[in-house]
């Protein structure tokens, strides 16, 4: 193996190839290949039904691939069992034991591999601690909060050292704030000690804030893979653009070459957007003019000396920003996000504003 390869492998943790999954005539998984970094936060993204939790069990063992590998540090594991693999899974409901002690609870995977008493006990004390919870070993676990259930729940699944640690949507069942809060401790812990965390959810906030990379899925495929902004910022396709975030989406055809990566759109009714040009412009030239709510700029008129001359139809207070629902002069309906601050705090249902915006935030999409 070239040097470089022999590199490029070390510093992967998951190599997924060609992994296929049916389940009858469902097809689950269909032809994902992806390799997960070592000590990287990653999070598979999507809807319901998207195939994003039954890559994650393939992954651990809980489901076996219809076609494709999938290597861990390198090591084919399609025919190792869930507890021969360097992996431990920390699922939605927790499965917890609810009567014996956190100690217990936290030590059951060290019992079950036959560790010495003395050094369980160490590897015990060890998790807590990493998770918040000295001094809590003797409590039982229909005695904790929700949110110290899910540190024990984590404790357990770290005490065996995982070269990587699956999550299947672990924070779903708790309620916003100390969702926040577990979501902040997640990302510590796995800072803290190095590990590799596969991290599932449905969530496009919970992926955003937490994830070093995100894999956006629909329909068993893989749509985009890419760091938060990536994501964000220059969505691939359609459906990674109405996934994540919020953004106006206008049908248009380029109507000018394109240049230094940007070209000019123009809607039926004259309306022109410059932006990013496609990676690969679509035969008859139509595209997709993607741009975020929050690029777009809502200004008093007369305030502004350049823009798009519009009328607000819809107001909406949203605490710390402001939405307007505004009606261009040529008909086409434009969403703002702004700050909840001066002047747009002034501005009113049926006001004249102008609109405007960057061309570096309009992306043109041909998928």
């Amino acid at each position: 193996m070239p040097h470089e390869d022999r590199e490029t492998a070390a510093s992967v943790a998951v190599s997924i190839r060609q992994v296929g999954k049916r389940f009858g005539p469902i097809v689950a998984l269909d032809d994902v290949s992806l390799d997960i970094n070592r000590g990287e936060f990653f999070s598979l993204l999507g809807p319901s039904g998207c195939g994003k939790t039954t890559l994650l069990r393939a992954i651990g063992g809980f489901e076996a691939p219809t076609e494709g590998d999938i290597l861990i540090e390198g090591r084919s594991v399609l025919h190792l069992a869930p507890y021969e693999r360097p992996t431990n899974m920390i699922f939605e409901h927790l499965a917890l034991f609810p009567r014996p002690a956190v100690h217990e609870n936290v030590g059951f995977g060290l019992r079950m591999k036959g560790a010495a008493r003395a050094e369980a006990a160490r590897r015990v004390e060890e998790a807590l601690r990493l998770v918040r919870l000295e001094g809590y070993g003797e409590r039982r676990v229909d005695q904790l909060s929700g949110g110290q259930r899910q540190r024990v729940a984590m404790a357990r699944a770290l005490v065996n050292d995982p070269a990587v640690l699956l999550l299947d949507e672990p924070l779903g069942a708790l309620d916003l704030q100390l969702r926040l809060q577990m979501q902040e401790e997640l990302r510590r812990l796995q800072r803290q000690i190095g590990a590799t965390f596969v991290f599932v959810t449905h969530d496009q906030g919970e992926a955003m804030a937490m994830s070093d990379r995100i894999a956006v899925m629909s329909a068993g495929r893989l749509q985009q893979v890419g760091t938060p902004a990536e994501i964000y910022e220059r969505p691939a396709n359609r459906f990674v653009a109405t996934f994540v975030g919020h953004a106006n989406l206008i049908d248009a055809r380029l109507s000018g070459g394109m240049r230094d990566g940007f070209a000019e759109a123009s809607c039926t009714d004259g309306l022109v957007f410059r932006g990013l040009a496609p990676h690969s412009p679509a035969a008859d030239g139509s595209v997709l003019v993607v741009l975020r709510y929050e690029k777009v700029r809502v200004r008093p008129a007369g305030t502004a000396e350049a823009g798009v001359a519009a009328t607000v139809q819809e107001r909406t207070y949203m605490g710390s920003s402001l939405r307007f629902i505004c009606r261009t002069a040529v008909g086409v309906m434009l969403t703002a996000d702004t700050p909840n601050a001066l002047p747009e705090r002034d501005i009113a249902e049926g006001e004249a504003v102008v609109l405007d915006w960057s061309a570096g935030d309009v992306v043109l999409l041909t998928d």
